[in-house]
């Protein structure tokens, strides 16, 4: 049943031609700014608002980039699947192939003045955000130089600077954040907006629903995007809730569902919603997407669903090919060029690697920063509470 939900926003879609037909290119990559106009695979489905266009405004220079960052984003969560079996990578971890037109796509619409918060699969976000690989792998494996000093693991990288507020662990909770992330933005009115990013798996929960309710009230810039890649952990979407159509779920916020497995659809969204938000408040984006990893390193993924379904998503709307097929349409780089744009990207993967293996681990005192405010003359003591053991900065 979760298949038939999932082939039903491609059918149409002038993306499912077999690719070997599409690379007839006969000129070098191209690096111009000209622009161009695509059309969205399938049509953006409404509530309680006007569709924005099909037609994107983009450039060869931009699908060249959302090939590249897509791959890299890909190699980056292989290589971290195998660090995990190799007992580098300790904890959890939520791995996001799959899902990374909606990261590139949301980040070619917005700036680094608005804010983004996610849940705990953040790498992806991070590394949209501007975050480096080093910092990423490094922080995977619990080093120094990790974008939270290699306390916070996989599912809590941060980049302040860039406006992305993390990665959250507790399911659902990263939403009422972003609303006031969202109040923020307007009470400092810096026409910016936030970006609140949850699953599927969180869609049910009542915090989301009193944020909304107040940032409706009150006409907050807040975007609420769910994530929908139609399982909630082993829960296929529709075991778990009685209405899946996720962008209705506001009621009285408006809402679109979007393909998420089509990074220029996701581009159209998200610019369509942060000039609705600025304007007029609220709204739900529903991005309709896929993970080919189960929900964590610890969840084989193949248990609730077929290989089957996993294989014919990857043939039939994988966000990488569909890129790399308009790439070769417009003849804009040869089949070789962008091969050779994934083994640049490997090798950079393996060299962040190795460099993240080099970066210490934090030191045993950094277990008491960055819990307390500083200066207030906290004491720890032993066991028995009798002797201080240190004071803490």
């Amino acid at each position: 049943m979760a298949l038939s939900h999932l082939k039903s926003s491609a059918s149409g879609s002038n993306f499912l031609k077999p690719l070997a037909t599409a690379f007839s290119l006969r000129r070098p990559i191209s690096t111009s700014t000209d622009p161009l106009t695509i059309e969205t695979s399938i049509p953006f489905t409404t509530h309680r608002c006007d569709p924005p266009s099909r037609t994107v405004d983009t450039s060869p220079q931009e699908l060249l980039s959302f090939f590249r960052d897509m791959a890299t984003m890909r190699r980056m969560e292989i290589a971290a699947d195998s660090l995990y079996k190799a007992k580098l990578i300790r904890g959890f971890c939520h791995l996001y192939d799959g899902q990374e037109a909606v990261a590139v796509g949301m980040e070619a619409a917005i700036t680094k003045n608005d804010s983004i918060i996610t849940a705990y699969r953040d790498h992806c976000t991070f590394l949209g955000r501007g975050g480096t690989l080093l910092e990423i792998f490094s922080e995977l494996m619990g080093r120094q130089g990790g974008c939270s000093s290699g306390k916070g693991g996989s599912m809590h990288f941060y980049k302040k600077n860039s406006g992305f507020y993390g990665g959250h662990g507790i399911v659902g909770a990263q939403v009422p954040l972003g609303c006031g992330l969202a109040f923020a933005h307007k009470y400092n009115k810096d026409d910016a907006v936030a970006f609140a990013l949850y699953g599927d798996g969180a869609a049910n929960q009542g915090q989301l629903f009193e944020a909304l309710n107040i940032s409706a009230l009150w006409d907050l810039p807040i975007i609420l995007v769910c994530e929908n890649n139609h399982y909630g952990m082993g829960t296929a979407e529709w075991r778990a809730a009685k209405s899946p159509a996720y962008y209705k779920r506001g009621d009285y916020v408006p809402g679109l569902k979007v393909d998420g497995m089509d990074a220029l659809a996701v581009k159209q969204a998200c610019k369509f919603a942060k000039e609705h938000a600025l304007k007029s408040g609220p709204i739900i984006l529903e991005m309709d997407t896929y993970r080919y990893h189960g929900h964590s390193m610890s969840d084989p993924g193949s248990t609730y669903r077929t290989r089957d379904e996993i294989s014919g998503v990857r043939q039939e709307r994988d966000p990488i090919e569909r890129i790399r097929k308009l790439i070769a349409i417009h003849d804009l780089a040869t089949e070789k060029e962008l091969k050779d744009i994934e083994k640049e990207v490997r090798k950079q993967v393996d060299e962040a690697i190795a460099q993240a293996k080099e970066s210490p681990m934090p030191e045993p005192s950094e277990l008491f920063t960055n819990v307390y405010a500083k200066g207030m003359g906290v004491e720890a003591y032993g066991a028995d509470r009798k002797e201080v053991r240190a004071v803490l900065p």
